[in-house]
């Protein structure tokens, strides 16, 4: 399927597609060619691709969400984000909950491995336990940049785990946790599916940066009609202008 998708991006030479908020659903890194193409992220690929509904809805990671944030949850927003052989991706460290404030912060983020993930190829860094730490600034110079402080990766440095294994293996994070990636220095691709779901009794507090057909789709339980807060404080964050939060930690998202 992502492999299908790689072939027809050959044919643009900037990001295409549409999501439902108008912009484009393939994200293209700079100096993506058709000799060497580089997508590097798909937005909301359920809505164009009933293999992605249906891993969202029916895939056990749904079931491992209920037993940590149960029994009835939601889905939020679905990406693909791939690092191709060879190419300059990486994700700046960040928190995921400031992109995505709600009622409360029963949310996990689930990292499907499509591709095995090795230490070579880009893998997923974060730190463990920092989720139980405080909710960092993402802003800098009155700019959404979607990125902490250097300073607060440094103090912690000699704690960073790198996340690998083999393809269909998945990650679990909670919003809250700290967490990065360097760019692609093997001959392999590294691709994941990452889904994300929340509490039914949470409701959001800004616009959905990420926004479907299927966003608040009921995928486990029953409606409680009910709304539940937990005390804490952020900034909001910008809603984006272009195509993913890459162009925003790349310094491009707010032209």
């Amino acid at each position: 399927m992502f492999a299908g998708w790689v072939e027809k991006s050959r044919a643009y030479e900037k990001d295409y597609g549409e999501t439902l908020d108008g912009r484009p659903r393939f994200d293209l890194q700079p100096g993506h060619s058709a000799e060497k193409p580089a997508l590097r992220r798909v937005q909301s690929p359920e809505e164009v691709s009933d293999v992605y509904a249906d891993v969202m809805r029916r895939a056990r990671t749904v079931d491992y969400c209920v037993e940590l944030i149960g029994p009835a949850i939601r889905f939020h927003h679905g990406k693909v984000n791939s690092k191709l052989p060879g190419t300059a991706t990486q994700v700046k460290w960040h928190q995921d909950f400031p992109f995505e404030p709600m009622t409360n912060d029963d949310m996990i983020t689930c990292l499907l491995f499509i591709d095995e993930v090795t230490l070579e190829n880009g893998p997923l860094k974060v730190i463990p336990g920092s989720h139980r730490g405080p909710l960092y600034s993402h802003w800098h110079n009155g700019v959404f940049t979607g990125t902490v402080d250097d300073e607060i990766i440094d103090k912690q440095r000699d704690n960073i785990v790198e996340c690998t294994g083999p393809a269909g293996a998945v990650c679990l994070m909670h919003v809250s946790l700290l967490h990065g990636s360097a760019p692609n220095l093997s001959d392999q691709p590294r691709t994941l599916y990452i889904a994300t779901y929340y509490a039914e009794d949470a409701i959001e507090l800004s616009p959905n940066h990420l926004p479907s057909r299927f966003t608040h789709e009921l995928v486990r339980g029953e409606a409680s009609g009910r709304v539940r807060c937990t005390p804490y404080e952020m900034q909001l964050p910008a809603v984006p202008k272009a195509t993913s939060f890459f162009a925003q930690q790349e310094g491009a998202d707010m032209a």
